[in-house]
């Protein structure tokens, strides 16, 4: 018995001695050795939150999003400092593909934050027409009031007299004028009718730097405010404004209706020029995001491809063949010209045969042979010559034609033929044998 023992125990003396020589150490041998041996006999191999990792880790990539924002935003925003600070140079990607045709129609839009957010959407919206150049010339926190602080009509004078051409000169301003106007120790309340008078005339002043110098000017007026008392007052300014546009015969483009509800109230959300419902104000109730500044350029683009279309029409075209010029002394040929008539005259028809009132005239048909009439005793002769008889008598030439006129005139039956379709006699076959009786 006890040589039994001994020998059990030898036995798994070398089987722990076999086990622990072929066994590597590492941390989840210390852990776990049996589970590690028995691991690897079967094939599996036990992995620890501690331990390596014998796979590379795979990188999840996030699902597409179906409501995503248009591709015309640059991030949308709700600082609108931030927005309106944007530079006016191409990307330094987009550096190297710049095109190398020079913009011929430039459009310098002027006015406080909301003109510069407004002209970052008339960017986006002349993007395609490298011919088109947008000038951001706004100040921020400037306006009509305070000329301390910043002095539109004599800046507008500067702008239109500077040496690069403008074609289209676009304003929008008024957003931080509901404050005094000083003159001298005098203090004139907001809105009120001396204030109206003199806020009238600085806005005409902006009008006229640019008309003394030819150039078109477009107004834009004021949106709705999330501040009720707010949007009142800027109401009041859109008055004046579309007062002096009009008295000006310039353009009023009223941005009101197009930035509120079904109901006619703030609304921060609308649908951008792709028809998706997006945000279109900032947090603040007053400044556009991307979308709604792009929005807001949409309804001042159709104004301003008026005059560029004008402006295309009226330059020559390169490569355009030129009129050539008639010789001294030489009589140029005669063109003709389609006159209009005047009103209420009528339009004579005039024959290169006849007189200034003859019509042209289609020349008479000869008779192609003699007439004979439809009624009368000779019709009804000739038609009483025609009887049944005589056209029998008269078609009857040849047996297939009086054979046909049987069938298909007369209606009448043919005679069977043998082996025909409608020989329906019977014959006993030749070869067949004789019944019994």
């Amino acid at each position: 018995m006890s040589k039994s023992v001994q020998t059990l125990r030898r036995v798994m003396a070398l089987f722990l001695g076999a086990l622990l020589t072929s066994a590597t150490p590492g941390a989840s041998f210390a852990q776990d050795p049996f589970t590690e041996f028995f691991g690897g006999i079967f094939g599996g191999h036990p992995q620890h939150g501690w331990g390596p990792r014998s796979e590379p880790r795979v990188r999840r990539i996030m699902p597409h999003r179906e409501n995503r924002a248009p591709t015309y935003w640059h991030g949308q925003t709700d600082n609108p400092r931030r927005a309106a600070k944007r530079t006016d140079g191409p990307a330094p990607d987009q550096a190297q593909n710049t095109a190398v045709t020079q913009p011929t129609f430039v459009v310098a839009t002027i006015g406080d934050t909301l003109g510069l957010l407004l002209a970052n959407g008339l960017k986006d919206g002349f993007s395609d027409r490298p011919d088109v150049a947008i000038l951001r010339k706004g100040r921020e926190s400037s306006g009509l009031v305070r000329e301390d602080f910043y002095d539109w009509p004599k800046t507008a004078k500067e702008i239109a007299a500077a040496p690069q051409k403008i074609n289209v000169a676009v304003v929008m301003l008024g957003s931080n004028d509901r404050q005094a106007i000083q003159q001298g120790q005098e203090s004139i309340e907001p809105l009120s009718p001396r204030w109206r008078e003199i806020y009238a005339a600085r806005v005409d002043a902006v009008i006229a730097a640019f008309k003394e110098k030819n150039i078109p000017v477009i107004w834009v007026g004021l949106p709705v405010m999330k501040n009720e008392r707010l949007s009142a007052d800027m109401a009041q300014l859109n008055e004046i404004f579309k007062a002096r546009a009009a008295h000006a015969n310039i353009p009023y483009v009223d941005l009101w209706d197009a930035m509120t509800d079904e109901h006619g109230q703030y609304s921060a959300f609308g649908p951008d020029i792709n028809g998706q419902i997006v945000k279109l104000r900032s947090a603040d109730g007053v400044h556009f995001t991307d979308a709604g500044a792009r929005s807001v350029a949409h309804f001042v683009e159709g104004e301003i491809k008026k005059y560029y279309d004008a402006s295309r029409q009226q330059a020559p075209v390169a490569g355009a063949p030129a009129t050539p010029q008639p010789e001294a002394g030489a009589t140029p040929p005669q063109q003709p010209v389609a006159a209009a008539p005047a009103d209420g005259q009528p339009i004579v028809f005039r024959s290169p045969v006849g007189g200034p009132s003859a019509a042209p005239s289609l020349p008479e048909r000869p008779a192609v042979g003699p007439t004979q009439q439809l009624t009368g005793a000779g019709a009804a002769t000739e038609l009483a010559r025609r009887t049944p008889a005589a056209k029998a008598a008269a078609d009857a030439g040849t047996p297939a034609q009086a054979l046909a006129r049987h069938v298909f005139v007369e209606g009448g039956d043919q005679n069977p033929r043998s082996n025909r379709a409608d020989d329906y006699s019977w014959r006993p076959a030749a070869n067949a044998p004789s019944q019994p009786r």
